[in-house]
């Protein structure tokens, strides 16, 4: 039994962002694997580019930011060196910048540091269970998946919390900025370009810009300098500071990355285990699948679906000759349920060990800062879950975001009962 068997027919437009709309196109990957790794996908609105669909392939150059360069975006749209500049966090440069801006906030995120919330994050979740069993049916992702992620970017930012709701939903508008449900202005649908110098083409942008210059202002004045904020406005060993226009995108990136990753990766567990019943059974009996279920969560989710990439020099790959200046898509969803990598990879297997899945762009330097604290996100999740939940069903259809980036469950019905 999968959770969930692909419905495109092996031939989806990796461009569209409907043909994800019931889920990524995974029988066209699947094809893509055995026929064409290196594929070139023409791009109605843009520039063409290549498609890498192995893990073998995306894992050993996704490593290689010489050859693949992120100084020139992340996503597939084509962007003006204006719109580059105006837009970019440290997401698109290449190190060693790169590295010395992650540098300034990686011990915020770093595992040991990550790991002293351990017993806040399991508080939190109780008080998401204890509204949750109250009501015993509900929209998982919204009442379950949404509220952890959201409270601990709150804490670890340093943000007030009568804020995180209003932050979490321009976060969204950014980040989903393709699916109607979350912005009203849609990226594939817009008849302007008054934001195109906004992260992420859009309005919530702004209002994010003026947030963060009105909260950095109070905290200022308070002698406030706890959290990842003061860190990121630190100079570095040249004594540089990063702009102001740098410190916004950074904002933004933290607000809407901070939480998207960690929750719909929740809601992909919580899907497989209304699909998967024995699951719940094995978590209830703990003891070593604690140490490797996140990971298996995180692989199954995907909650960045690909990665763009910009060639920095020629290269051969399965015969094909990549140029210098050819954009690359780096297919982490595609990757992820390699049969060359994963035995069984369309099942869930909480036991999966190793597990050398790509999500959260794990084996390069662009790896997420936010991915220790993920993982003891979803795991002190499901222990608590387990721990007060004896079943779990879904009681009418799941929904995914209409996006071709962003893999997630928006809504997920579902009936809890309690232990």
């Amino acid at each position: 039994m999968t959770v969930w068997t692909p419905a495109d027919d092996g031939y989806a437009d990796l461009t569209s962002h409907d043909s994800f709309a019931a889920g990524a196109p995974h029988k066209t990957f699947s094809r893509l694997r055995r026929e064409d790794p290196c594929a070139w996908t023409e791009y109605p609105d843009g520039a063409g580019f290549w498609s890498l669909t192995r893990h073998a392939d995306i894992s050993a150059l996704n490593r290689d930011y010489r050859k693949l360069s992120s100084a020139r975006g992340i996503r597939m749209e084509d962007q003006t060196e204006e719109e580059y500049l105006a837009r970019r966090t440290f997401q698109e440069t290449d190190p060693p910048e790169h590295t010395r801006v992650r540098m300034k906030v990686a011990r915020a995120f770093s595992r040991p540091v990550v790991n002293a919330f351990e017993a806040e994050i399991a508080r939190i979740c109780d008080e998401i269970l204890d509204e949750a069993l109250e009501r015993r049916e509900f929209d998982a992702t919204r009442v379950l998946a949404r509220p952890l992620p959201m409270r601990m970017l709150g804490r670890i930012v340093g943000l007030p919390e009568a804020d995180l709701p209003w932050l979490v939903e321009k976060g969204d508008a950014l980040i989903a900025n393709t699916d109607p449900d979350f912005t009203t202005h849609v990226l594939d649908r817009m008849e302007t370009d008054e934001y195109r110098l906004m992260p992420f083409n859009s309005p919530a942008g702004v209002e994010l810009y003026d947030y963060a210059e009105r909260l950095m202002a109070e905290k200022a004045k308070a002698g406030d300098e706890a959290g990842v904020l003061h860190l990121i406005t630190q100079p570095d060993e040249t004594e540089a500071r990063i702009t102001e226009r740098e410190f916004r995108n950074f904002f933004c990136l933290l607000v809407a990355a901070g939480n998207d990753t960690t929750r719909y990766s929740i809601a992909a567990g919580l899907l497989a285990l209304a699909e998967q019943p024995e699951l719940l059974g094995q978590l209830r009996e703990g003891g070593a699948i604690w140490e490797t279920m996140a990971d298996e969560v995180i692989r199954w989710a995907t909650p960045a679906i690909y990665f763009r990439r910009t060639a920095g020099e020629d290269f051969e790959l399965h015969g094909k000759h990549i140029r210098k200046g050819d954009k690359v898509l780096l297919w982490f969803a595609s990757a992820n349920r390699d049969e060359a990598a994963f035995a069984d990879p369309f099942r869930v297997d909480l036991r999966r060990d190793p597990n050398p899945h790509l999500s959260f762009g794990q084996g390069g330097p662009h790896i997420c800062l936010g991915i220790w604290l993920a993982r003891l996100e979803v795991r002190v999740f499901f222990q608590r879950f387990a721990a007060r939940v004896k079943a779990v069903e879904r009681t009418g259809p799941h929904a995914f975001l209409r996006s071709n980036f962003v893999g997630g469950v928006k809504s997920l019905p579902l009936r809890v009962t309690p232990a």
